[in-house]
């Protein structure tokens, strides 16, 4: 047995892997409920196994969570261990994305040296939206260390020629289409032609091995959604954002093609904010959606209680409301914020237009315009596309430095092999966040890897360019790489600009600076060049990585910008608790079932949080779910299993949930529970969308008891 050996312990890696402990894990003694949602359905894991295998978001089972429960799972067992806390929630996904930078060191080093392996680490440590997601309970980060996971599995067994390691690197993606179906597949291109260009078999071999692979992606992908639809739809919960009551459906339906066209389960219509250039105005941000109709009608905000006059189904728009706009702030130049003050109580409010979401936008779903350039605006760019120059550096000059010479046309050596897989992981990732409608910015962590991996590729290639090249290539490596420090320091000004603008013009400068030093090679030692050029390009994201930190932020639609340090603590789209609303419920609740029913799952998490009771949700996640008909509702009220009803959140209700509604309003007693002068939150600074929370007053509760009809 060997003993450990300190002397080959990569100590540059151990300080990188510590930095990313750091960030990702200071502070989030503070997480708060996180994103309530999926705290409230670990909440209700913990109680029982049928919960935990369903991912049930309430202590009855009514319904899951609208995700596969991989990632709860971990998140549940860490809740089991250590109790039902902030920081315990978030744990797992610390953990995830402290492994995912070790696992990019171990699949650039073998190709690139060490020196890629620890500046891939560094960039994919110092990415914002990286840091921002492993702060919390949402499900990216466990799901891109997965997909790391299985990429580092097919390398080796590339690498090896092991069968059973390329069985098992695809069914690590069948695994992590359950944890976010779909989005999981994006990598699939990549790893296929990894898989086909880069390993020595004789091609008959290559395609039994490869047709296996296929089988062990396809049971892996399909055992968990395929049990659970099998078992009667008495026997489990309804399925949470399905139409048809099943995870299959929901794969494709609402985490599938919805996410593409921007469409909305059960109405047909999409979010605002998502895909509008900075000109159009937005309503609701939150979890109800937009009403195709476009009819007016006066809304009450939950949160503030205030009024105004918005599309139905949808917020106010105007400044008094607590409703995100979904746009970018008005009148900015090249889709840049302008610095304007954000509209009603987000929870971060700042000066100069600080407030908000990323980039200095409002709402949880500003995604910028569709196109080529998506990612590189500010929506988007402020939390992924800090070194994106350097990434189409790797693709270029990475397939260029390390081609064989003298070979075939054809011939692909082993690193441009890699080139290839991370060029794969890029492109489509990148071609789908660039058209998508549905999607918050925080998705963009899918391209993280990529990034970092082609940033550290493409700075390897320059490299080599530089010392194997003549005096021509020589010339023509430093001028790329001169053009993309220049670039990637323009545009992180960009992202900078509403925030510091002097702080932009010293970056854009330094990367000037440090651009010409690259012409002057007796002047400066090139390692010193190096270590100047990582620092510029490191100095603003890193910054930008650093505010969730600073912060103690966890939030529920995860960001990193420096609005963020005028508050502390998580911010949330619901989980907030009427405080006398809950007490008067608990006293009068007897032998019923469920605490109450309400329409949408962010005006319940809260008081599954603090309760640890069963509140039905029969709308679903956004309110639109068909879990049940009138008929079985009313069912459900005559077994004495369910006496209160609290209408809060009605913008998405429709169809079945819209009768219920009406049932309760006209057979229903309204019941005056009493006042607080303020509400108990699991977030003291949360973003409300929706729900019933903050004051009271803002939802009315119903006693079915005496209902008769």
């Amino acid at each position: 047995m060997k003993k450990l050996s300190l002397k080959k312990m990569d100590w540059y890696l151990f300080s990188i892997l510590i930095l990313a402990a750091f960030l990702y894990g200071w502070g989030i003694w503070d997480a708060g409920s996180a994103n309530s949602y999926y705290t409230a359905a670990i909440t209700s894991m913990v109680q029982s196994w049928h919960n935990f295998w369903y991912g049930a978001f309430d202590p009855a089972g009514f319904i899951t969570v609208d995700k596969p429960p991989v990632a709860l799972w971990f998140m549940a067992i860490s809740a089991k261990i250590f109790g039902v806390h902030g920081w315990s929630i978030v744990l797992p996904s610390v953990l995830a994305g402290i492994g995912s930078v070790a696992l990019l060191y171990k699949l650039i080093t073998p190709k690139f040296g060490p020196w890629a392996g620890r500046l891939a680490a560094l960039v994919m440590t110092l990415t914002p939206t990286v840091v921002a997601n492993s702060r919390t309970n949402n499900m990216d980060a466990i799901l891109v260390f997965f997909l790391l996971l299985a990429v580092y599995t097919l390398t080796r067994a590339v690498a090896k020629k092991r069968f059973w390691l390329v069985l098992i690197a695809f069914a690590l993606i069948g695994i992590s289409f359950n944890i976010k179906m779909l989005q999981a597949f994006m990598i699939l291109p990549a790893m296929l032609v990894f898989y086909w260009v880069a390993i020595k078999l004789p091609w008959k071999k290559k395609v039994l091995w490869l047709l296996a692979a296929m089988a062990s992606l396809g049971i892996f992908t399909v055992a968990y959604p395929t049990s659970v639809d099998s078992v009667s739809t008495s026997s489990r919960p309804y399925i949470g954002s399905s139409q048809t009551n099943s995870l299959m459906e929901l794969a494709f339906g609402y985490n599938g093609t919805q996410r593409l066209l921007g469409q909305t389960s059960g109405t047909g219509g999409t979010f605002a904010g998502m895909g509008k250039s900075s000109k159009k105005t937005g309503g609701n941000g939150g979890p109800g959606g937009t009403n195709p109709t476009g009819t007016k009608s006066t809304t009450k905000n939950t949160t503030t209680g205030t009024k105004g006059t918005a599309p139905t189904g949808q917020a106010p728009t105007g400044s008094k409301t607590g409703a995100p706009t979904g746009t970018k702030p008005s009148g900015s130049k090249n889709g840049a914020p302008t610095g304007t003050k954000p509209s009603g109580k987000m929870g971060n409010p700042g000066k100069g237009g600080k407030g908000g979401m990323a980039g200095g936008a409002n709402s949880a779903f500003a995604i910028g315009s569709a196109g080529p350039f998506r990612l590189f605006q500010s929506d988007l760019g402020s939390q992924i596309g800090w070194f994106l120059p350097f990434a189409v550096l790797g693709i270029c000059a990475g397939w260029w430095a390390f081609r064989k010479k003298g070979g075939k046309w054809y011939s692909i050596s082993d690193e441009q092999s890699d080139v290839l897989l991370w060029a794969g992981w890029f492109v489509p990732v990148y071609g789908f966040l660039s058209v998508a409608s549905f999607f918050h910015p925080y998705y963009t962590i899918m391209l993280a890897p990529a990034i970092a991996a082609l940033t550290a590729i493409g700075a390897v290639a320059v490299a080599k360019m530089v010392k194997e090249g003549g005096l021509k290539q020589g010339l023509i490596a430093k001028s790329l790489l001169a053009i993309t420090i220049v670039g990637t320091t323009a545009l992180q000004a960009y992202y900078a600009w509403s925030y510091y603008p002097v702080a932009g013009i010293i970056i854009i400068l330094l990367g000037l600076a440090v651009a010409t030093l690259w012409f002057f090679n007796k002047v400066v030692a090139t390692k010193l060049k190096i270590a100047l050029s990582i620092i510029v390009v490191s100095l603003l994201s890193g910054f930008w990585a650093l505010t969730p930190t600073l912060s103690h932020t966890s939030a529920a639609i995860p960001n990193a910008n420096p609005s963020l340090l005028s508050s502390k603590g998580s911010s949330d789209m619901g989980g907030s608790v009427d405080s006398a609303l809950l007490s008067y419920t608990e006293k009068h609740q007897g032998s019923a079932k469920y605490l109450f029913a309400t329409t949408d799952s962010n005006s319940a998490s809260g008081y599954i949080i603090k309760s640890k009771k069963a509140v039905m949700t029969i709308g679903g996640y956004n309110g639109t779910d068909p879990t049940m008909t009138l008929a079985q509702f009313k069912k459900l009220v005559k077994s004495g299993q369910l006496r209160y009803f609290v209408i809060g959140n009605t913008r998405a209700s429709t169809g079945d949930i819209s009768k219920i509604l009406t049932w309760v309003k006209k057979n229903g007693t309204k019941v005056s529970y009493g006042s607080s002068s303020s509400s108990s939150s699991s977030q003291s600074t949360g973003m409300q969308m929706g729900g019933m929370g903050g004051q009271s007053g803002n939802s009315t509760l119903y006693d079915l008891s005496s209902a008769t009809s």
